[in-house]
């Protein structure tokens, strides 16, 4: 079938609705030289431009004014003011007219001296607004050379995006009443975008190759995130059928939720902990409308990434206290920024590497970074009054990290308790196995903290040399690999036998394949998507431990990934 393109399935769900085909606009500067008669031309462009930019940064004030409040819509307020600078216009004039250069060249030049200014200046705030003129410069140019600048949370009703990728920001900008799920061309289930999505409970799909020159904006589509499938402008017959199958899969989902107030207990009575992994406040209602019994990973590298600027140490703490009030004494574990990797700030110039998943990311930042580390954990520290909450240090490799984090810990406490600010003394201090450095020595690593927590899209990765991004050997990348298999194993045998906890919070936590096995091994606790605890509950409340315990020890004498799953 023509019209039918298979991809990665990355969230569940079924969406019919009409193709967004979103691009960026690479600009290209145009530096070649103009005419004394091109002059004026040039000039009109660069003000029209302005106006325009003008024009449309009022528009996105408005519109975030009205989903997320004053506080975030004065952020363009700023960026009005910059725009609008007579000074910034006067030199951009200025080198049109003496150098002969055209306005996007002009303007990029003024803009680069600016941000150069400010970079080198010592107070933050002057600082970062050359962060705020390097995102207007994109508009204002798009403007002056008639490119058109997309605004993700305005589409229209019913769209399906289609991009080569969509950034974590790109995700969380996406206006769920309006857009019905999104198909890119890069990407594999663990991409932060689809980890995002099944938190938005988005359907989506990823890796699907060649889905940009197979449709165009306004093209019907069937987008199928169980399968992977899509349908490009189907026929009624297709509709119908997918009409039908979408509704089936709603009301199986209302049915699994009917488990809400059921506790995950095997039929020999062993109980296990279900909780969901979140990226904002805003994910709490879809965790414990799902029925989840904590939040076994608060991602707060989204918090960073879906602002302008650092949020300040209030900012952090009304987020997390938020979160903390929500769920009402239930856990919830709070990690520290994880950035890095495939995880950029806008205003924090991190270093371009060759092996960015290898290099300055998480707490190797946040140990070198300590102001922005401190104020992370000020914050983590005053919400703890308000619940249950714990500290989760990412990407570890060594017991000094531990400890040189928990003595920065101890320091911030220090400075709460001398201007009488109320902490949890006792708040509990785990770290994430994510690497081989901590799964094969987990035993004395877990002497160090409270509580484990494996996230296995990094250890899968890290344990079999495979980049989870790249497309080219995606079929390497498999969780149920012995190797990897043995990993985990080992990290909650580890963590046992120092009498810690250890849960799961990697996206092989929410495959259903896998739920069978890792009960057999011991894990504590599943965190997953809040979409997926249903499932992961249901399945759980059918097993017997000792019967998936003896499951377990078979499989891990296997030998290859295709004799595992061919025994699950």
């Amino acid at each position: 079938m023509k019209n039918l393109l298979k991809g990665i399935p990355a969230s569940p769900g079924i969406s019919i609705g009409k193709v967004f085909l979103y691009q960026e606009n690479k600009i290209n500067i145009n530096k070649t030289n103009i005419t004394k008669n091109e002059i004026e031309n040039e000039i009109l462009l660069l003000k029209s431009g302005k106006q325009k930019t003008i024009e449309q940064l009022v528009q996105l004030r408005e519109s975030i004014f009205k989903k997320l409040g004053v506080e975030k819509a004065e952020i363009f307020d700023g960026h009005i003011t910059l725009v609008d600078d007579e000074d910034l216009l006067d030199e951009t004039i200025e080198k049109i007219e003496d150098d002969l250069i055209r306005a996007e060249y002009a303007l990029e030049l003024s803009i680069n001296e600016y941000c150069e200014m400010l970079a080198n200046l010592e107070d933050t705030y002057l600082r970062e607004r050359a962060t705020d003129l390097k995102d207007i410069s994109k508009r204002w140019i798009s403007n002056i050379k008639g490119l058109e600048f997309y605004d993700l949370s305005s589409l229209p009703k019913g769209s399906i995006v289609i991009a080569e990728d969509l950034t974590p920001s790109d995700t969380a900008q996406l206006n769920l009443d309006n857009v019905f799920g999104f198909v890119t061309e890069v990407g594999g289930k663990t991409a932060h975008s689809a980890i995002m999505a099944r938190s938005l409970e988005l359907p989506a799909i990823v890796g699907l190759k060649g889905i940009l020159n197979s449709t165009k904006s306004g093209d019907n589509m069937i987008l199928d995130g169980l399968s992977g499938e899509v349908i490009i402008n189907p026929s009624e017959t297709q509709i119908n059928e997918f009409t039908q199958k979408m509704e089936n899969f709603i009301k199986e989902k209302e049915d699994l939720k009917k488990l809400k107030t059921k506790k995950a207990i095997t039929t020999d009575n062993v109980k296990f902990n279900l909780w969901a992994n979140i990226g904002s406040p805003k994910d709490v209602e879809s965790a414990i409308e799902n029925g989840a019994e904590g939040i076994g990973l608060y991602r707060t590298e989204f918090l960073f990434m879906n602002s302008d600027k650092q949020p300040t140490e209030d900012d952090q703490f009304l987020a997390y206290k938020t979160v903390a009030e929500k769920m009402e004494g239930k856990p919830v574990t709070i990690r520290t920024m994880d950035i890095g990797g495939d995880k950029e700030l806008s205003y924090m110039e991190l270093p371009n590497e060759m092996n960015p998943f290898l290099g300055w990311r998480a707490i190797r930042i946040s140990l070198d970074k300590v102001d922005i580390f401190k104020t992370q954990l000020k914050a983590i520290l005053r919400a703890s009054v308000f619940g249950q909450i714990k500290i989760m240090f990412p990407m570890v490799i060594s017991v000094d990290e531990i400890r040189e984090a928990k003595t920065i810990l101890e320091e911030c406490k220090k400075e709460l308790k001398d201007i009488n600010i109320d902490f949890d003394e006792n708040i509990k201090v785990g770290i994430m196995v994510e690497t081989p450095a901590v799964a094969f020595r987990a035993n004395i690593f877990a002497k160090e903290v409270d509580f484990f927590s494996i996230g296995t899209n990094d250890l899968t990765q890290y344990c079999l040399a495979v980049d989870r991004g790249n497309e080219r050997i995606s079929n390497l990348y498999n969780s149920f690999n012995p190797s990897v298999l043995t990993a985990i194993k080992m990290a909650i045998d580890g963590a046992h036998q120092e009498g810690i906890s250890i849960s799961m919070c990697g996206e092989f936590a929410a495959d259903e394949r896998a739920s069978k096995l890792l009960v057999g091994m011991g894990l504590d606790s599943f965190s997953m998507s809040a979409s997926s605890v249903p499932r992961i509950k249901n399945n759980i409340l059918g097993y017997n431990k000792k019967e998936c315990q003896e499951n377990m020890e078979k499989l891990l004498k296997l030998s290859t990934v295709k004799e595992v799953m061919n025994n699950l």
